[in-house]
């Protein structure tokens, strides 16, 4: 059977060891980037079942990469949770309307965003 993989963008190393190491607790294959760009390169190499991202990242921006995915019929239909800092609400309408799934915002407890990685995946199954 095939294990999930998870896309992890974020530039904050430490917010990826920590995402990765629960998530490869849980089961998952964790990959990572610390920028949209290279986001957008491993997206389409390793073709995630699902994006974790953060919005504010050096060189391309969550939303852009997210835009860019879904432009893309190779990966238009990964879905994409945005995690950030960021308690915006228009910026959190902006992330859905660029085509992401979920937007939750930093710091994340676990237990939610397990469920909502769960439903999600679930959803695109």
């Amino acid at each position: 059977m095939e294990r999930t993989r998870i896309l992890l963008v974020d530039d904050e190393i430490d917010i990826i060891d920590f995402l990765s190491y629960n998530f490869r607790k849980k089961g998952f294959d964790t990959f990572h980037a610390y920028d949209g760009i290279t986001g957008l390169q491993k997206a389409i190499l390793y073709q995630p079942h699902l994006i974790i991202s953060d919005i504010y990242m050096p060189g391309m921006n969550g939303i852009r990469m997210c835009l860019k995915l879904k432009e893309n019929d190779a990966v238009k239909h990964i879905p994409i949770i945005f995690l950030s800092a960021s308690t915006d609400e228009l910026l959190s309408l902006s992330t859905l309307g660029a085509g992401a799934e979920r937007y939750l915002s930093k710091p994340v407890r676990l237990p939610l965003l397990y469920e909502v990685v769960g439903q999600t995946l679930e959803k695109y199954s």
